[in-house]
């Protein structure tokens, strides 16, 4: 996790005779030209750094329990809505990995540094952990390509444009037409624009049949497709993907293969770039506590590897495999470990999702709801109505994959400041307030900003996490402070109890929850595990009816197969041109 300077040490802010603070001073401008290499080095490696956090922290936001998942509603065209599916909770640390994970991590290291030394050649090990990665980061890197290349499509291909007149366009791909919606609510087609790309330029262009083709190929990487694949009697299982996971997957075979065809050090960064962006999405510190618990454990283990043992700075720069990021220069190399991008990262990722929680939390409401209560202890049936809150969760909205809406419905004026109109739910919904979030990234690059700074003054490899920890933890913890907030934070928890189903309430005089009357969740829970054993026994049922009798032959058993599934629409498209040429 140490921030290091190789081959070539920087060399540090000399200067000349005992001057005082402020004529040192003047000399600082030299100082800093002549070590411009070594800084211009530093501010890629940040650059780098905290993009890989920034855009991590937005592929990480998922459902937060103060919103509820909304109920799939039919589309224009009787299609059902695609809602997000991606609002299972992961598995979070706990308070015990606070003290695990500098053990794990220190095990690990030394084991790596004593090997090194008895094999005196890390060629062999680098092979064996080249190899090792390589097979690790087939996935990490398959999701970092499949998000990229989403990204592009979105620009080429938004769901909703903007022109100059100030309309708004939104694009059907089963009429392959773009429409708008007056102020009636009415859906108007502009049966001029036949393209499926944005803009007032190319909306109108002319593109015959290179237009229709153009129109497929958004619908085959914005449709689902399905994937089975069978092996019994292990596996038997079926899921959807889109066209550009699979894309992505490939590419990633073929980056693995050309790293260790040619050892870029380029390809190298982008494994590792892959592994902090997988493991930022993939780790959770669960509460603020326990992240702040974890941070700190790994901040006193960084500092004693890398000032009062050799093993850190030893194994950073023997290895040659993806466990840091390596820019060089013409005459100077510096590289920054992942750890010093996944452990501030993860937290940082915990505020942008606090921040998605308080968004929807504030606009939880309480709506009056009439109970019914039933009396026979008079030997007479006396219904009784009294009214009681109920506590309502918004809907959720998923906020992601919207960059090239964003794009697309934001002026050249307004680009600069971020000002878009909120033309889709989406949007809007991508627009909350990300307080926390932003002191956290202010917190990190201060971090990185000192780190540098000692760097380049002592003229020796500093760890990161000593400047990184406190920079990130107490100015999101300030915030909460000064907001009032720390409340809020102490409680907020990822491990799935806040997410709860909407219960009816009492409340005092001033609109309060005082008193939960009546938990909604368990008993859905309870209909739900009813509905369940009845759907089991009835399908028994149905398998026993259907079996073959005795004297007949049973029905043959797939034992592999492994099959692709183009999107129906897609087939419905087929089928209308094939028979439109048959009239």
């Amino acid at each position: 996790m140490a921030n290091a300077t190789s081959p070539v040490a920087a060399e540090g802010l000399s200067f000349t005779g005992n001057l005082t603070l402020v004529e040192s001073m003047y000399q600082w401008p030299a100082a800093i030209w002549n070590n411009r290499d070594f800084l211009l080095l530093e501010v890629r490696i940040v650059g780098t750094a905290m993009a890989c956090i920034y855009v991590s922290s937005q592929a990480a936001l998922r459902r937060p329990p103060s919103a509820r998942l909304p109920k799939k509603k039919k589309g224009r065209h009787g299609k059902k809505t695609d809602e997000s599916s991606e609002d299972e909770y992961v598995q979070g640390l706990l308070l015990s990995d606070a003290i695990m994970f500098p053990i794990l991590a220190g095990m690990v290291l030394v084991g790596l540094y004593y090997l090194i030394k008895w094999l005196e050649d890390p060629a062999i090990l680098n092979k064996i952990l080249g190899v090792y990665f390589s097979v690790m980061s087939l996935a990490s890197m398959g999701k970092l390509f499949s998000d990229g290349l989403q990204l592009m499509s979105s620009m080429v291909f938004p769901e909703v444009w903007r022109a100059r007149d100030g309309n708004i366009f939104y694009f059907d791909n089963d009429k392959r037409s773009q429409y708008r919606i007056s102020e009636s609510g009415e859906y108007i087609y502009e049966a001029a624009i036949q393209s499926p790309l944005p803009g007032g330029y190319l909306s109108r262009m002319k593109l015959s049949s290179f237009s229709s083709s153009l129109w497929v190929f958004r619908l085959i990487i914005q449709e689902q497709w399905r994937i089975n694949f069978t092996f019994l009697p292990f596996v038997e299982e079926s899921f959807h993907v889109k066209f550009l996971d699979i894309l992505g997957v490939v590419l990633a075979v073929l980056a693995n293969i050309f790293y260790h065809t040619t050892k870029s050090v380029m390809l190298s960064n982008i494994m590792g770039y892959a592994f902090s962006y997988a493991g930022i999405i993939m780790m959770s510190p669960t509460t603020f506590t326990t992240g702040s618990c974890v941070l700190f454990g790994l901040f006193f283990y960084d500092i004693y590897m890398v000032f009062y043992t050799p093993y850190m700075v030893t194994v950073a720069t023997k290895l040659d495999v993806p466990i840091k990021l390596v820019f060089e220069g013409p005459t100077k190399a510096s590289m920054l470990g992942l750890g010093d991008i996944v452990v501030p990262g993860m937290f940082v990722g915990l505020c942008l999702r606090f921040d998605h929680f308080l968004y929807y939390h504030r606009q939880r409401k309480q709506v009056p709801i009439d109970l019914k209560t039933t009396d026979a202890n008079s030997g007479e049936l006396v219904i009784s109505t009294q009214t009681q809150p109920i506590v309502v969760r918004p809907d959720y909205v998923n906020p992601k994959s919207q960059w090239g809406n964003w794009f697309w419905t934001t002026r050249l004026g307004a680009f600069l400041w971020g000002k878009t109109i909120s033309t889709t739910p989406a949007l809007k919904a991508a627009k909350f307030p990300k307080t926390y979030f932003h002191a956290a990234m202010i917190g990190y690059l201060l971090g990185m900003m000192v780190t540098l700074m000692m760097l380049l003054v002592f003229k020796h490899a500093q760890p990161a996490l000593l400047y990184l920890v406190p920079g990130v933890v107490f100015s999101v913890w300030l915030v909460g402070l000064f907001r009032g907030e720390l409340y809020e934070m102490w409680i907020y928890t990822e491990d799935g109890s806040l997410d709860k189903e909407d219960v009816v309430v009492e409340v005092d005089g001033d609109g309060n929850a005082v008193n939960k009357v009546e938990d909604d969740h368990k008993k859905k829970k309870d209909t739900d595990i009813k509905a369940l054993e009845k759907a089991s026994s009835d399908k028994n049922a149905e398998e026993k009816d259907n079996s073959p009798a005795e004297d007949e032959d049973p029905a043959p058993t797939t034992v592999f197969a492994f099959t692709i599934e183009a999107p129906a629409s897609l087939s419905r498209r087929r089928t209308r041109r094939v028979s439109h040429s048959t009239e």
